[in-house]
């Protein structure tokens, strides 16, 4: 068969190389020999950036272009997309607030907000800034997978539920959480205990009322943090005191989450480069192998503290005890509860913390909004009664504000966890290749004015039963406001964190009034981490609303 120049075009650099002959062997000879190797290594060279600036032409950049030169055919309705750099592609949009940058880049291509193509190194990636397709790849069971992250698999992550990958083992954990954590059942269970921790709040709260400002953050991290090791681990601390009697185990636990966030939050080159792992240019991996012998030490402590218990005999109590009595049947190794473990401390105590407290920056911030909050509180609660969870239903201004915040600050603007696509797949009418980064961009949709009414304004009105975003569910639902994702690899422990936070926000509201700590006002920029969070930490001044005397008495009778 006969073949084309074009096929055999590597004979050309063979024609530098001189001929290798026993009776040539002079210094002359050797000198043409290492010039022609030089000759061959330009040429090489040429060859590699000429084959990489080929590929980078591509809309969507080199992973793209490889990918249909591959094929050696071109997409019959290209994604539209930047081209970025040669080799890296566009791996600067992802550094900073990548929510924004994507955003922006979208902005100026037609068609990019419905669905973008861009190259991150060699991984082709796609981006959506639009309701209905975010909704056709949440929903997509294509999607059920997770890209490569090096941070997770040194942090355990990959055992979890959260970036398992997706197949028999993944459905098995799904399974033991929604049956045995996160059901209506468990969750209306621990009523009371949130009501505690909420009691809690209050009461540190209370001894800092008056001219002393209030950092919110550290409060409600240590909340969150007490709320979920009791809700998981059967432990329980007071939230009232600063550092309670196990005051070193917690400080270290609150240390390794947040050394875990830094870890799992940064763009590690070596997801794009595997071959970089091996150097390490960032130093992920060498801080993850020392963070994880202190998280071994204490999960596995808690895991034989209450396997010995179960061996002294009673029935079981938390969510550590209900893994152990499933361990044989599912088929879960003492690393598998672990990873699963350390994963409920970690995010647990990371989400419910970020949403209230962007969620009382903007009440600071508009009075007018917190005036309708108290006044709603006042009329169904009492002013002289505390707030009970069952009153949460008739409290529509409460929940439309929580919605609002979401809207306005998801904690996870690009949704924390990408997917990866599992085989080919279609979406909008666009070919996606399997291996292929999904990315759902809920912060320009929460500013896109096609899809929101003044998107840039603060109105929880929009989301009361008059309000034109009324049948608007933050549970997955609907496209437009999908903080928690949807479709399979939807947050399990959503209905966990919107009960929990909806108790305690009303609890807190109907207690103090809210001001800012400084003439200055609120500082609502950006930082991203694993979550979206306040770059400045919220500072505020905290007023009691109801008499302290009476307070106490309701306690006590309580």
């Amino acid at each position: 068969m006969e073949s084309s120049a074009a096929e055999n075009w590597w004979v050309l650099p063979l024609t530098f190389l001189p001929p290798i002959s026993g009776k040539n062997e002079s210094a002359a000879t050797l000198s043409a020999m290492a010039t022609s190797f030089i000759y061959l290594a330009i040429f090489a060279c040429v060859a590699w950036a000429g084959t990489a600036l080929l590929y980078w032409a591509h809309p969507g950049g080199p992973a793209w272009g490889k990918y249909w030169r591959a094929r050696r055919q071109s997409p019959r309705c290209q994604i539209p997309g930047p081209k970025g750099l040669p080799v890296v592609g566009s791996l600067g949009l992802m550094s900073g607030l990548a929510h924004c940058s994507l955003a922006a880049e979208a902005a100026r291509r037609p068609g990019a907000k419905r669905l973008m193509a861009l190259s991150l190194g060699p991984v082709r990636a796609v981006v959506t800034s639009h309701p209905d397709v975010a909704k056709e790849i949440l929903d997509n069971p294509a999607f059920a997978d997770r890209p490569l992250n090096h941070a997770a698999y040194g942090l355990m992550f990959h055992r979890s539920i959260g970036f398992a990958e997706h197949g028999p083992y993944w459905r098995a954990l799904r399974r033991v959480a929604a049956g045995h954590l996160f059901g209506p059942r468990q969750v209306d269970a621990f009523a009371p205990y949130r009501a505690r921790v909420a009691e809690g709040v209050v009461a540190a709260l209370r001894g800092s009322a008056g001219e002393a400002a209030v950092q919110v953050r550290g409060v409600l991290r240590r909340a969150s943090l007490y709320y979920i090791m009791r809700f998981v681990f059967g432990k329980e601390y007071d939230v009232s005191r600063g550092v309670p009697e196990s005051g070193k185990e917690v400080e270290e636990l609150l240390e390794m989450v947040h050394e875990g966030y830094d870890l799992l939050g940064k763009e590690n080159w070596c997801d794009y480069f595997p071959g970089l792992a091996a150097v390490d240019p960032q130093g992920v991996g060498a801080r993850c192998a020392e963070l994880m012998p202190r998280v071994n030490r204490f999960v596995h402590g808690i895991i034989q503290e209450h396997r010995g218990k179960a061996i002294a005999g009673g029935d079981a109590r938390d969510f550590v005890d209900i893994l152990l009595s499933l361990q044989e049947s599912e088929g879960l190794a003492d690393a598998d509860i672990a990873a699963v473990l350390w994963e409920m401390i970690f995010r647990g105590t990371d989400a419910m913390a970020v949403l209230m407290e962007w969620t009382l920056a903007r009440v600071v911030l508009h009075p007018d909004v917190q005036a309708n909050v108290h006044r709603e509180l006042d009329a169904v609660v009492g002013r002289s009664n505390t707030v009970e969870e069952s009153a949460v239903p008739s409290l529509p201004y409460l929940q439309a504000l929580l919605k609002e915040a979401l809207r306005m600050h998801p904690p996870g603007p690009l949704l924390s966890w990408r997917h990866r696509a599992i085989s080919d797949t279609y979406v909008d009418g666009h070919l996606v290749p399997a291996g292929t980064t999904a990315m759902v961009n809920q912060w320009a949709m929460s500013r896109d004015a096609d899809v929101w009414d003044a998107p840039l304004e603060f109105q929880p009105e929009r989301f009361l039963p008059d309000g034109k975003a009324h049948d608007v569910s933050v549970l997955g639902a609907d496209g437009r406001l999908v903080p928690f994702g949807s479709g399979r690899r939807s947050c399990p422990g959503k209905s966990l964190a919107m009960t929990t936070v909806t108790a305690w926000m009303a609890t807190l509201l109907h207690e103090f009034e809210w001001t800012p700590a400084s003439a200055g006002g609120v500082d609502l920029s950006e930082v991203l981490r694993l979550s979206c969070e306040m770059a400045v930490p919220l500072e505020v001044r905290v007023s009691a609303r109801r008499n302290v005397r009476d307070y106490a008495r309701l306690q006590l009778k309580a």
